[in-house]
């Protein structure tokens, strides 16, 4: 709701934060969710602000506690969760996959392995493709209905029957399927669920607090609403699985964002954050679960749903991270580009 909508966070320090939300606010009309900027390493400031509405419909305001869907930024956290298999010798980095699926996924290439679907370069068919010319992260997409999509049963049956799409590790294409799998082999070989999983294997080591998989059709008073658009009553409930799973779906707050951040930077996911950020031969754009820019050494998480959308970028050039997040479909974008562009190169 623009400029009146800016509410300050606690302990503000860091002025380029200030500075681009009062000139960007009406520009980012329509736009609600979370900004912060931390610098890693020293006193460590930790700037954040709020803008707009968490729940619409019962006047809430958003506050740096909320809980905000961060979609594919879930990704990070599956592949954190898969190393840390690797870590335990429960998973292989270049085994095949095929011998853990027996006779499930059957159009899954025998030649696909734990790498190729953590790069994006297995091949496979996508559930939910987003590299077609048309598609429209609007629209009503999923071909299974949404209650039935609450752990790994449903999402084996919402990927399976998708054909291969490319002879595995000949490209890259951005698929969520990849990432379906790649949670289901992790509760394959630790023989529990996905979600205790990543609990245990990536929030407890990272300190995380605010962070991990609610139901879409019940989430408590700690989550911000997801709005289709960036004005209107109308929510994601529709469009979204009920519940999520290896390629989007978690709630996490901002701090919480910036906690994983430094324990992958310089604490105890720092060996998985070493495979993570390098790039494919043939590709360096994307690691693992994580995108890179070769040019500047940059880091980032990133997703984009219904009602979500969500940036996280490390700047080890300039010692920076800088986080948008937003309950709505596209509002993080423009704040999002305007405060990397002003926080990266004054500090460059």
């Amino acid at each position: 709701r623009g400029h009146a909508d800016v509410r300050r966070g606690p302990t503000v320090s860091v002025p380029a934060l200030d500075r681009l939300l009062d000139r960007h606010a009406d520009a980012a009309a329509g736009f609600s969710g979370v900004v912060a900027v931390e610098a890693v390493g020293g006193h460590g400031a930790f700037d954040r602000r709020t803008v707009g509405l968490a729940d619409r419909a019962h006047g809430i305001e958003m506050t740096v506690g909320h809980r905000i869907g961060v979609a594919s930024g879930t990704k990070t956290l599956t592949a954190l969760a898969v190393l840390s298999c690797l870590d335990d010798g429960l998973l292989d980095l270049h085994q095949p996959i095929r011998p853990l699926l027996g006779d499930d996924l059957p159009l899954v290439d025998d030649r696909v392995t734990v790498d190729m679907l953590l790069r994006h370069r297995s091949g496979i068919g996508d559930y939910l493709d987003e590299n077609v010319d048309d598609h429209d992260p609007l629209a009503y997409t999923m071909r299974l209905p949404l209650h039935t999509l609450d752990g790994a049963d449903g999402y084996a049956r919402a990927i399976d029957g998708h054909p291969q799409q490319f002879e595995p590790d000949s490209g890259f294409a951005y698929c969520n399927s990849g990432y379906v799998l790649l949670a289901i082999l992790v509760e394959r070989v630790t023989g529990g669920t996905f979600d205790a999983a990543v609990e245990r294997r990536v929030c407890r080591p990272a300190g995380l607090r605010d962070t991990g998989f609610e139901r879409m059709d019940s989430l408590p008073g700690t989550c911000a609403v997801g709005y289709a658009e960036a004005v209107g009553l109308r929510t994601n409930v529709l469009h979204l699985p009920v519940i999520g799973f290896g390629d989007g779906g978690v709630f996490t707050s901002v701090a919480d964002v910036h906690r994983l951040w430094r324990a992958m930077i310089d604490g105890p996911l720092t060996g998985s954050f070493v495979r993570m950020r390098t790039g494919h031969p043939d590709d360096g754009r994307y690691g693992m679960g994580l995108w890179l820019d070769d040019d500047t050494g940059a880091v980032w998480m990133e997703g984009m749903d219904v009602g979500a959308s969500f940036r996280s970028t490390w700047s080890p050039a300039s010692g920076r991270i800088v986080t948008v997040m937003s309950n709505t479909t596209r509002g993080a974008w423009p704040v999002d580009r305007a405060l990397r562009d002003e926080v990266f190169r004054a500090t460059s």
